[in-house]
């Protein structure tokens, strides 16, 4: 790190601050701290960092403070400012200065400003961030230093943010700190708000009305931010119900079949991410970022196949007999939940994030997260695409007119039966496949699947059952519900009130949102 010219000729010389530490009590030592920052010296940052680390000791023989490891029979010395070697000493010979909450502080808020003459972009970054969140004005000069310097303009953003701060903690004239109040409010938020809010306690009586207006209009952009937000949760939830339910709707639809296994397709879909990610940690770990892509179609394959085994296996025989497929589904649930019970046990299994479904960004007022984002996308994606499925192929063809009119297809020469299996199939794949996102934001275990399966039903009659636009709409709309019922009624009520509205609904229209026409259908 390099202290600029200005503070490296005129500021004290840090060293005799350095070993005064070692005689001053606590609020001595703050005020030593302000001195050492004032200097603009970054050779102190490593005596700076020992200190709050408690490694800064005194020697008693001539006074003078060192950074000192521990070592045999007593401590190796380093010298505060060079870094080299100053000999060892016995434990007898030092003695450790002791360092409270307050001193931390202190040091964090001295360490910030030093920092901000790093060459390294983003320690210039994360020292204004210390600054703005342990104002100091000690700090104040050195952070007007930096940022006349600073090029790079978010850094530079941030660097005006942690100067206002900073301002409102001196004892410069009010028409700076009027400016100060202003440059705040233009940045916003809930940390904004608590800043001024801070300020306000110790404030002129001339800057009382500037930091109230201020706050009020905060609050109020904050709200409507708070609403965004809200939308944009109930759009991740939204679409974590479309994958969930997009697989139900089609079985749904063309069978009639009342699925209680679709949920353990979706566990077994998260279940297939495990694996593949327990494959890759102990023989390509290179691979980690790639995981997901290769679970997709993985997951997509198995629960497909179980789902045709099912529909082949038991289904095929209970058609027009909806109790005894609800029960047998049923039963096939919980054999699949005690199967996984058996093979990875009944605890929750670990499934990592890849590195570009990682971390948050902010937008506005609000904080949007990578892997709830990319959810929302696929989930675009695997709509789109079954979209495309239905409209633009010969299969797609077949599904509609065996949904529409069962008896006229099967006349017209399409093998119902095998429509029945491949489509089955086709929805417990993308359940499969649902299950690699959900494996993302949700507890990888048994249970899994039973979490979504209600809401899943709630989604398809909702929308309207076989309607892939229904169960789109219903989707979004019950995710952002939920999420506005909520914060007033809590998530259980929530769920209550969401499926008594979904009940008055289908009062007044049986069929839901959209709902399927045909011959058959309208009979």
């Amino acid at each position: 790190m390099l202290a600029t010219p200005a503070f490296a000729q005129g500021g004290a010389d840090p060293k005799p601050l350095i070993d005064q530490l070692g005689s001053a009590n606590f609020k001595q030592a703050e005020d030593i701290l302000g001195q050492i920052a004032a200097t603009g010296d970054t050779r102190v940052v490593p005596a700076l960092e020992a200190f709050a680390e408690g490694d800064l000791y005194l020697r008693k023989a001539d006074n003078a403070v060192f950074i000192a490891k521990s070592a045999s029979g007593g401590f190796d010395l380093i010298d505060p400012l060079t870094g080299e070697s100053a000999g060892t000493a016995a434990k007898a010979d030092v003695t450790k200065i002791k360092v409270n909450n307050t001193l931390r502080r202190a040091i964090r808020s001295a360490l910030g400003g030093l920092t901000l003459l790093s060459p390294d972009r983003d320690v210039r970054l994360a020292a204004a961030d210390s600054v703005l969140k342990s104002p100091s004005a000690d700090n104040l000069a050195l952070v007007e230093a930096a940022l006349a310097k600073e090029t790079d303009p978010v850094v530079k953003v941030r660097m005006e943010e942690a100067r206002a701060v900073s301002v409102l903690t001196s004892d410069r004239p009010v028409d700076d700190k009027r400016q100060a109040v202003a440059t705040i409010k233009n940045f916003g938020g809930r940390e904004a708000i608590s800043i001024l809010s801070g300020a306000a306690a110790n404030a002129d009586p001339a800057l009382a009305e500037d930091i109230n207006s201020a706050i009020a209009s905060i609050q109020s952009e904050q709200e409507l931010w708070d609403v965004a937000q809200n939308v944009w949760y109930g759009l991740s939830l939204g679409s974590v119900l479309l994958l969930a339910a997009i697989g139900l709707a089609i079985t749904f639809g063309v069978m009639g079949i009342i699925n209680m296994a679709h949920g353990e397709m979706v566990m077994l879909g998260a279940y297939t991410t495990f694996v593949v990610q327990e494959v890759i940690r102990t023989s390509f770990p290179g691979l980690f970022d790639w995981s997901l892509m290769i679970a997709l179609p993985l997951a997509f394959v198995v629960t497909g196949a179980v789902g045709l085994v099912i529909e082949r296996g038991v289904i095929r025989f209970l058609y027009g007999r909806p109790l005894e497929t609800l029960l047998a589904t049923w039963g096939i649930s919980l054999i699949l939940q005690q199967a996984i019970r058996t093979l990875f046990g009944p605890t929750n299994q670990e499934v990592g994030n890849p590195s570009w479904m990682s971390g948050s960004f902010p937008l506005g007022g609000m904080t949007i997260t990578y892997n709830r984002m990319w959810i929302i996308a696929f989930s675009l994606s695997v709509f789109v695409a079954l979209l495309m499925l239905l409209k633009r192929t010969p299969f797609g063809l077949e599904m509609r007119a065996v949904t529409q009119n069962r008896k006229m297809a099967a006349s017209m020469g399409i093998r119902t039966p095998w429509v029945d299996a491949f489509t089955f199939a086709l929805g417990s794949g993308i359940a499969g496949i649902a299950g690699v996102a959900l494996s993302q934001i949700d507890n990888v275990s048994p249970n899994l699947g039973q979490a979504y399966i209600i809401d899943s039903f709630m989604v398809v009659v909702f929308g309207g059952v076989g309607n892939l636009w229904g169960t789109f709409v219903g989707a979004l709309t019950l995710g952002v519900l939920n999420k506005f019922l909520e914060p007033w009624v809590g998530a259980v009520l929530g769920k209550i009130l969401v499926l008594v509205l979904i009940i008055l609904f289908i009062q007044k229209r049986p069929r839901g949102l959209f709902a399927l026409k045909g011959r058959a259908v309208e009979a």
